[in-house]
């Protein structure tokens, strides 16, 4: 392997570990948002339960909400942090072989 295509493979497996860091830390802040509203709003007794558009609020916040949330961030985060990559050496070799 030639040293320029080493420095761009070390290139690209660079930015796939970052856009991998920053996949799994939308996974953590998705569940730390659902935990958080669901066994927080969710604790008490169904009595004292509020409701939004007839949703208990912990549902509602936990699971609507943070769904439109959730969608937000990866579209914003794909668009502004993650970067589109070249296949054309993968390509070029798997014709050579």
């Amino acid at each position: 392997m030639k040293e320029e295509e080493k420095q761009q493979r070390k290139k690209r497996f660079k930015i796939a570990h970052r856009e991998a860091k920053i996949g799994v830390g939308l996974a953590l802040f998705h569940f730390i948002w659902w935990f958080g509203f669901a066994y927080g709003f969710g604790s008490k007794p169904v009595e004292e339960y509020t409701y939004i558009l007839g949703f208990p609020a912990w549902f509602f916040y936990s699971c609507i909400v943070g769904l439109l949330v959730i969608i937000g961030l990866v579209i914003w985060v794909v668009n502004v942090y993650f970067t589109d990559l070249p296949f054309e050496e993968e390509e070029k070799r798997g014709e050579e072989s």
